[in-house]
Formats: structure tokens, C-alpha cells, sequence
């Protein structure tokens, strides 16, 4: 069984007791959550749910594990003959989490 969720604009397949990143979440460490952007559910015995665009009735339940933060990405600006120079910087912020079900 297995479930594609939306969580920061980004689709994520989960199974239950898998350990996915997903953009920040709001939440402590060790709080269980509940996330109901269900894309599609696909069951063992081949049955398949499809959402318009979420599936109703359909949850993932989780539990944070903790964060954690992606590579550091340089954004660099210049316009050529004139010295203008700029760089700036980002790291973005992930949540772990650890799927303990798939409910429909």
C-alpha cells in the first residue's frame, strides 16, 4: 500500500513505516500529524484511488522526527560592464517524517 501526497508544492510517495522529507511542517519533535492532501492511494490487493484532486476521507498519519536542512544554494546576479555584483544565499528547511498509517 502506498499514498502520493502534495505538502510544499511537491508530491511525495509514502508507505507505511517509511521515513520521507518533506518542506518544513509546523510541529514539535515526536507530535503525531495528520496530513489530508491525499493525490492517490494505491492498495495491496490492486485497487487503486484517485483524487479530483484529493482523495475524500483519505489521511496519512505521521509522526515528526525532527528537521533537518538542505544543501546551501548560492544565487549570484551580475550585469556585465557595468560592476554590479551580487550574491545571496538560501538553505531551506526540511521536516522528517515517519509514516505509521495510510487511512481511507
Amino acid at each position: 500500500m502506498y499514498a502520493i501526497i502534495q505538502s510544499g508544492g511537491r508530491q511525495v510517495k509514502v508507505t507505511p513505516g517509511a521515513t520521507v522529507e518533506v518542506d518544513h511542517f509546523a510541529g514539535e519533535t515526536g507530535e503525531e500529524v495528520s496530513v489530508s492532501t491525499v493525490l492517490f492511494v494505491a492498495k495491496d490487493g490492486g485497487e487503486i484511488m484517485a483524487g479530483a484532486p484529493f482523495v475524500s476521507g483519505a489521511r496519512v498519519v505521521a509522526v515528526i522526527e525532527g528537521e533537518s536542512r538542505g544543501p546551501k544554494i548560492r544565487v549570484f546576479k551580475k550585469k556585465r560592464r557595468k560592476g554590479f555584483r551580487k550574491t545571496r544565499g538560501h538553505r531551506a528547511i526540511y521536516t522528517r517524517l515517519l509514516v505509521k498509517e495510510i487511512v481511507t
